[in-house]
């Protein structure tokens, strides 16, 4: 029987014609679908995707980036930037890392303990930063008051001085985000199996050499990826600069999140658009090697 004898023999429903499949109407499923996901695009090309697009368009005027050079701050403001990362971020993780270790012990009073640890995380940044901002005021300051009282000196000018003012806000930058990267990596400390544990135990390993041998090489790809991503955020951290010591003194203490929020108080939107994309060349890299990683993740 020929193919079309078999097709007269059909009844006519059965009989398509061509682009029927696409005439069809669309079904109530993706039509709801299509309805929800609609408002949430609208809301991210008008605030994501059109202010990234006029940040750029305005950031690569070149009248900007020889404003931003001009500035004798600029240069001293990359040395400031340079030193936060390097040192908040190294100082965060390795103590994150260490306290991972503590708080996962079932000991009752850690457990208490990690519950207080983890409030400084939780609070707002505001409150908080503007506490240490008063205790630490060379003036009428808590800190300055005690150590008067203790040792009848004169306490430094903690917000007044550079290098005090920098290192106060590394401080408080690690406070304030330890408590997070602490949670990230004890949450991959209990997911190791026991059993790498005891196994070690067995043969005779030393916690230092448990940690060496079954505990790094589980968290090693974490804890990587855990330090860029802390790159960078710390680099978009204002609020341990702006709310410590406002740049101050002198702008002695700005970094480029801080410095693009003074040239926008001032009404130069371009430079202070070049003031954050000049940090671009540190951070592509960071999230094309982040991108890598996740990409070979998924094809593993």
């Amino acid at each position: 029987m020929s193919s079309l004898q078999r097709e007269a023999l059909l009844p006519p429903r059965a009989i398509a014609a061509p682009g029927a499949a696409s005439r069809a109407p669309m079904s109530s499923e993706r039509f709801w679908a299509i309805a929800f996901v609609l408002p949430y695009m609208v809301v991210f090309a008008l605030f994501v995707v059109y202010p990234v697009f006029y940040g750029l368009r305005v950031g690569l005027n070149p009248v900007g980036y020889n404003k931003l050079i001009q500035d004798p701050v600029f240069f001293s403001t990359i040395w400031n930037t340079i030193l936060f990362l390097t040192i908040a971020v190294n100082l965060k993780m390795l103590a994150a890392l260490f306290l991972s270790g503590f708080f996962i012990r079932q000991e009752w009073w850690i457990r208490a303990l990690s519950v207080i640890f983890l409030i400084a995380w939780a609070m707002p940044s505001i409150p908080t930063i503007l506490s240490f901002r008063w205790m630490f005021n060379p003036e009428w300051g808590m800190v300055n008051a005690i150590i008067f009282d203790l040792f009848r000196i004169e306490g430094p000018g903690w917000l007044t001085e550079r290098h005090y003012g920098l290192g106060l806000a590394m401080m408080v930058h690690v406070w304030k985000s330890l408590p997070f990267w602490t949670l990230i990596l004890m949450a991959a400390r209990l997911s190791i199996p026991r059993d790498l544990y005891e196994a070690a135990s067995v043969d005779g390993a030393m916690p230092s050499q448990a940690f060496r041998y079954v505990t790094w090489p589980s968290l090693r790809g974490l804890f990587l990826t855990s330090m860029l991503l802390s790159t960078i955020w710390s680099l978009g951290d204002f609020n341990s600069v702006y709310l410590l010591t406002g740049g101050g003194p002198a702008d002695l203490t700005q970094v480029l999140a801080t410095l693009g929020i003074r040239y926008l108080r001032q009404d130069q939107l371009d430079v202070a658009l070049s003031a954050i994309i000049v940090a671009m060349p540190g951070i592509l890299p960071i999230i094309w090697y982040l991108m890598r990683r996740l990409s070979q993740a998924k094809a593993a």
